[in-house]
């Protein structure tokens, strides 16, 4: 066993506890990875992505088949229409649960059967990257471990973060509404436990190293069955400290590290992702030194992006992409625009007015969606996110309504996406231009159901064998954009980005390729009207031969102008 990775991890551990035997932790985490040789893990700020990801977001059960399992089906779904579109699948909670639709997890070890099971999960993950959430802040409160917390047993008796209710608890930041602490009978009496998001989702005590070391066995379980990219749900809120926001918290961060470093000698090629919904500035601290997660949401991206298309305006996308520090070798940004979640809004902190944001909500509501709300410290409640399908954000503009260019401003929403800076996620929703599912809200009574849709295998077939569906044309078209983003060096993930300055309707930035012999000048009429673009304000090399990857025109007057139809973009590169 390596004494470095020890020295290392001790260092560490010493900050999250530091009255235990750290050394001996450290032992009891390198078992549970299974690191017993002197693993080296990967060399300094390594790449694990390039060009060619591109990632599908989908449930288990979001595509069926009558007398199959959904996992079976999602594996022949992805093999039959997605082989060479998408190279990573994130198929979101697939365990046994209680609520949540799979964020109330009850066994981490099992898959739910209703779905499939473990071996379904590895024939996914032997022809995709596969990525898994670890839902590492809460589990169910019907789950084995919470029913031995209420029956005072191991393992559970002292695995759920418990506070006492007389406490000032004002500080601490809230994503929902609902009670903070909640009353369970247990055999010795009644317990108050920390529930962020919900009184079936009970918060686990990470001040107990024996829920780190039953966690860092998890995720070696997970790696075994091929799951090579993580995605750590919810763990802003991970470690708490009455008196203080709870959120954010150093131990938090030091964790993050502790497993990078775990997880990096195991299986150097794997990838942790933060999942932290939060304002810019605060997101931006999970990359850490390069050392806490390999890749962050980029979740000022959806608001921002929904909302320069609906109001024709780039000012407050081409500043925060101006904001952006580029990211470290060996990080990079994860950029969506849609999910199983919805839209946030406190990513929008800061970069948007109470009036922009006010409007931006009045237009969505418009446009069939729904609020879902905050609690502040002060009592009052907050908008935390819009629940709504991203085809249907982008029916119309703030002014006019609904208009005749909702197809051409949902492609040039994800044409922005595929050419930014960071790896492209797309949901499935959005890959195949779900509309809003009310009928699926209503039934469920969860306003985030509008965007969780299921799709019979046969009708989408259909759909998408239908040259004149909506379904159809946005499936084609943006399979025909990664296809051609995929192949462009200048799209690394990591390659150089400047912002360029076009006026405030036309949103464009320039990528380099690593080995600077690629330029693409991505350029977006964000408006519903024709715009003129005098190429001499892009400063294209003269040297060069330019032409359009996505029209296929050869740009031969560089003194002349490009004329963008509503929501066209172009990508002028010189390769």
């Amino acid at each position: 066993m390596t004494d470095v990775l020890i020295q290392k991890l001790t260092g560490m551990l010493d900050q999250v506890y530091p009255a235990l035997d750290t050394g001996w932790l450290a032992r009891e985490l390198l078992d549970a990875m299974a690191l017993e040789d002197d693993s080296p893990g990967p060399p300094a700020h390594q790449n694990n992505w390039d060009e060619s990801d591109i990632l599908l977001i989908t449930y288990g059960d979001s595509v069926q088949a009558a007398g199959e399992k959904p996992l079976h089906t999602l594996k022949r779904f992805l093999d039959d229409c997605l082989k060479g579109t998408v190279n990573a699948v994130h198929v979101l909670p697939f365990f046994p649960y209680s609520s949540d639709d799979g964020f109330s997890v009850m066994d981490y070890r099992q898959v739910n059967e209703s779905l499939g099971d473990w071996e379904d999960i590895r024939a996914i993950a032997s022809g995709y990257k596969l990525m898994a959430d670890l839902v590492i802040n809460h589990m169910s409160a019907r789950s084995r471990w919470f029913e031995n917390f209420r029956r005072r047993k191991h393992p559970g008796r002292d695995y759920f973060f418990e506070a006492d209710p007389g406490q000032d608890l004002s500080e601490v930041v809230r994503p929902r509404t609902s009670p903070l602490l909640v009353p369970f009978q247990t055999e010795d009496g009644e317990r108050h436990v920390w529930c962020t998001f919900s009184e079936d989702q009970v918060d686990l005590n990470f001040a107990n190293p024996q829920v780190l070391i039953e966690f860092v066995g998890i995720i070696r379980f997970y790696l075994e069955q091929g799951v090579r990219i993580f995605r750590l749900d919810a763990v802003a809120y991970l470690w708490k400290e009455p008196g203080t926001s709870c959120i954010h918290l150093q131990q938090t961060h030091e964790l993050i590290k502790i497993l990078r470093l775990l997880v990096e000698h195991h299986t150097p090629d794997a990838i942790l992702i933060t999942e932290t919904n939060v304002p810019n500035r605060e997101n931006l601290t999970y990359f850490g030194n390069a050392n806490e997660a390999h890749v962050i949401y980029n979740f000022s991206l959806p608001p921002l992006l929904i909302n320069t298309l609906v109001s024709g305006n780039s000012r407050h996308l081409k500043t925060w992409l101006m904001s952006m520090p580029p990211a470290q070798m060996g990080t990079t940004y994860l950029n969506f625009i849609a999910s199983h979640d919805g839209v946030g809004m406190r990513p929008t902190d800061g970069l948007l007015t109470e009036e922009e944001k006010a409007a931006l909500i009045r237009c969505m509501e418009t446009f069939g969606g729904r609020i879902s709300y905050r609690r502040l410290g002060n009592g009052d409640s907050q908008p935390y996110e819009i629940n709504i399908s991203l085809w249907d954000a982008l029916k119309g503009t703030e002014v006019q309504g609904p208009d005749q260019w909702q197809l051409q401003r949902f492609l040039c929403a994800h044409t922005i996406m595929l050419a930014l800076e960071g790896i492209p996620a797309f949901y499935i929703h959005s890959l195949l231009g779900t509309g809003n599912d009310h009928a699926r809200m209503e039934h469920t009574g969860r306003l985030r159901s509008i965007n969780r849709g299921q799709w019979q295998l046969d009708v989408l077939e259909n759909e998408l064998d239908n040259p004149l569906s909506h379904h159809s044309k946005v499936f084609t078209e943006l399979s025909r954009l990664i296809h051609i983003r995929r192949s462009q060096p200048a799209f690394h993930p990591n390659a150089t980005q400047f912002t360029l300055h076009l006026g405030l309707k036309i949103f464009g930035f320039w990528r380099q390729s690593m080995r600077r012999d690629q330029s693409i000048f991505c350029i977006h009429n964000i408006t519903d009207e024709v715009q003129q673009v005098s190429l001499a304000d892009i400063n294209l090399i003269g040297t060069d031969q330019w032409h359009d990857l996505i029209g296929g025109e050869r740009i031969d007057d560089l003194s002349g102008c490009l004329t963008l139809k509503p929501y066209q973009a172009v990508w002028l590169s010189n390769q």
